[in-house]
């Protein structure tokens, strides 16, 4: 097996909060259909000390339309991710990626459909 290193930020304090193979992998499913559904055009991605982001965009000149936030301090309390509205609200929260991302699955089942 190979040895997992976390990434230290530039001070070399704190290790970066980022998502791990599999949840990337997921988000990126979804994104991946979102685009081909003609909905999204762009991405970002922030990874920080307490947070890691992935933010969709319509256009790239737009406040994200969505951000997936992982916060691991989270994780006993409200759960370690969240859905994010492009006006700021939080949509979902929960402890499963799955589960968060659900109202973004719905909303592309919609989509489709038209």
């Amino acid at each position: 097996m190979s040895v997992i290193t976390p990434f230290l930020d530039i001070r070399g304090r704190h290790a970066i909060t980022a998502f791990d193979r599999v949840e990337l992998n997921a988000i990126l499913d979804l994104y991946g259909r979102m685009v081909a559904a003609g909905h999204w055009r762009d991405y970002a991605m922030d990874f920080e000390p307490d947070v890691a982001v992935f933010a969709a965009f319509r256009r790239h000149s737009e406040r994200p339309e969505a951000r997936i936030e992982k916060r691991p301090s989270l994780r006993l309390k409200q759960g370690a991710y969240a859905l994010i509205s492009e006006h700021g609200a939080v949509l979902k929260r929960g402890h499963d990626l799955y589960g968060v991302l659900a109202p973004l699955e719905r909303r592309l089942m919609r989509l489709v459909r038209d």
